[in-house]
């Protein structure tokens, strides 16, 4: 008297698995999208504070007037590694603006929910 069982997942379960995992990736997708963008966005706000920073040792180091307008090369120098950084959201390269004046981001508005725009 031996019943013979088969083992296994029947079609229902197996719908019911790749339904939950459809919505699982529903969810995280919008959200691992976000983050990156949150991420980029802040990396490239950091980049621009390095800039500023650049251009006033640039402007304490050469005693250049208020409103002077630095070159990438005058700043560079200021700048570890001496290469001038770039968006990570594209790879942009900011405008330096002139002395008390923000670098800016061609992607400042690229993003809504994540702007590349000095606080």
């Amino acid at each position: 008297m031996s019943k013979s069982k088969k083992l296994g997942f029947t079609l229902v379960e197996i719908m019911i698995v790749v339904a939950i995992i459809g919505i699982l990736a529903a969810i995280a997708i919008p959200a691992f999208t976000r983050a990156r963008n949150t991420s980029r966005a802040n990396a490239c706000i950091n980049n621009m504070r390095l800039i500023d920073a650049a251009k006033e040792q640039w402007a304490l180091a050469t005693g250049a007037a208020d409103l002077a307008v630095p070159a990438d090369a005058d700043v560079a120098p200021y700048i570890k590694g001496g290469v001038m950084p770039v968006c990570p959201a594209g790879g942009a390269v900011y405008t330096i603006n002139a002395l008390g004046t923000d670098p800016t981001c061609p992607n400042a508005a690229l993003v809504a929910d994540a702007p590349h725009v000095l606080p």
